[in-house]
């Protein structure tokens, strides 16, 4: 087969003509507009998706339309050139000015009368995989699809390994100190705050996964998907700030510190966290740091485990009939409303609430919650290990001692913690025990 030479453009402010007006057009303006050419459309007529990308006014890169029919010169001052009128000689006289005026020419009904092809595209940030088959368009998209699912879920080597190019705006001058060999200067990098679910490695989200694949260091929790430590790249720095009670590696000021100084040295910083960073882990605290400081950041959601852990051991906590809404308390904060709390007609998620399970249940009690409301506490909820020990405000904390329950842990306190149906632990089930 004769040779292809692989090449990307940038078409942005370039001005590339499309002629033809049906769905093959509109999916090649589309795919045009989004990478910001200058768009002239040549048809008689154009199909609904096409008049759509006509109408948008919300892009920079607008989109031409000329109803009429083809004729010689509309090419003139093109980059490019994209056939798809659906009638042969028409698409032959469009890629014979091509030829003449030397712009390349990609025709839809004959590849092998082309001088440039589309490949099959996919796209992760700043990486662009394009995918030829050899003229053969579903393999290419087979291929194409395959390997966004592994730049999707960081499962190919996403990382960089040398400074990236300051964004478009962005002042050149905007750097700081100096990394690497001497004179190289780097931009300020990115942080990066990302949910890792509940503790399973496989409840994280893709875009998190890929932002992991990405860094360059990786600031953990103790309770972050700690397993997908073990893929990064050796040279990724993992700082441990994990929090248990009463024992902090790090401080909070000392974590929004590291964050900003890790960034300001231009590197793509990771923090991994456990759950959701917006649900009780301080997230907002570390976004408000790192724009306080200039710093780019971002948030990428995660599964809560004050929804997911209850989930896995078989517990809604909304279900008809039982619980129209849930409430998600800090269990160990002093100020806790429980007077509140005892009258919220709904499931009560308590978080890090183990160490004085006796006395939630008590003050709960003694607010007016009737002692015999059912309870479930989940321990290390979607690991292999996970646990679920049931009982009522009245007795839950004599059996979660009998137990010897402990952290990480999530309690449920409500009609719905029944549903659990039995205290009994994820591993003996699995094999065969219980």
């Amino acid at each position: 087969m004769t040779a292809r030479h692989a090449l990307l453009l940038d078409v942005r402010g370039r001005r590339v003509v499309v002629v033809g007006g049906g769905p093959v057009a509109a999916r090649r303006v589309g795919s045009l507009v989004a990478d910001g050419a200058d768009v002239h459309v040549v048809a008689p007529a154009i199909c609904e998706d096409l008049a759509a990308l006509v109408r948008d006014e919300s892009r920079d890169a607008a989109v031409t339309w000329h109803a009429r029919e083809y004729r010689r010169g509309d090419l003139a001052e093109a980059w490019l050139v994209h056939t798809a009128t659906g009638d042969r000689a028409t698409d032959a006289a469009v890629a014979a000015e091509a030829q003449a005026t030397r712009t390349w020419c990609v025709r839809a009904d004959d590849a092998t009368a082309s001088t440039a092809w589309t490949p099959a595209v996919a796209r992760a940030g700043e990486v662009t995989v394009a995918v030829g088959a050899g003229g053969d368009p579903r393999r290419a998209v087979a291929l194409r699809d395959a390997i966004s699912l592994l730049l999707d879920t960081g499962s190919l080597p996403l990382r960089h390994h040398r400074p990236p190019a300051p964004a478009d705006g962005q002042d050149g001058g905007r750097t700081v100190g100096t990394v690497g060999s001497v004179g190289t200067v780097r931009s300020v990098g990115t942080v990066t705050l990302v949910g890792g679910g509940p503790g399973d490695p496989g409840l994280i989200t893709t875009r998190g996964r890929r932002a992991l694949a990405e860094a360059d260091v990786v600031v953990v929790d103790r309770l972050g998907p700690r397993a997908l430590l073990d893929e990064l790249d050796p040279a990724v720095e993992v700082v441990e700030a994990g929090k248990a009670p009463h024992a902090h590696t790090l401080s909070q000021d000392e974590i929004n510190e590291l964050l900003v100084d890790r960034a300001r040295a231009g590197l793509r910083v990771v923090r991994l966290k456990g759950g959701d960073p917006f649900v009780l882990g301080r997230g907002g605290e570390e976004v408000c740091a790192c724009l306080d400081a200039g710093v780019p950041v971002e948030v990428v959601p995660g599964v809560t485990s004050a929804i997911a852990v209850p989930a896995a051991a078989g517990i809604p906590v909304t279900h008809r009939g039982l619980a129209r809404s849930v409430a998600i308390v800090s269990a160990h904060d002093d100020d806790t409303d429980w007077a509140a709390l005892a009258r919220f007609d709904g499931t009560l998620v308590l978080l890090m609430g183990v160490g004085r399970l006796a006395r939630h249940a008590a003050v709960l009690v003694a607010h007016g919650l009737d002692p015999a409301t059912p309870v479930a506490v989940v321990e290390r909820g979607t690991l292999p290990d996970q646990r679920t020990t049931t009982g009522t405000l009245a007795d839950i904390a004599d059996r979660a001692l009998a137990r010897g329950v402990s952290n990480p842990a999530v309690v449920v306190v409500g009609a719905v913690a029944a549903l659990a149906g039995h205290d009994t632990d994820r591993r003996a089930a699995h094999d065969g025990l219980a």
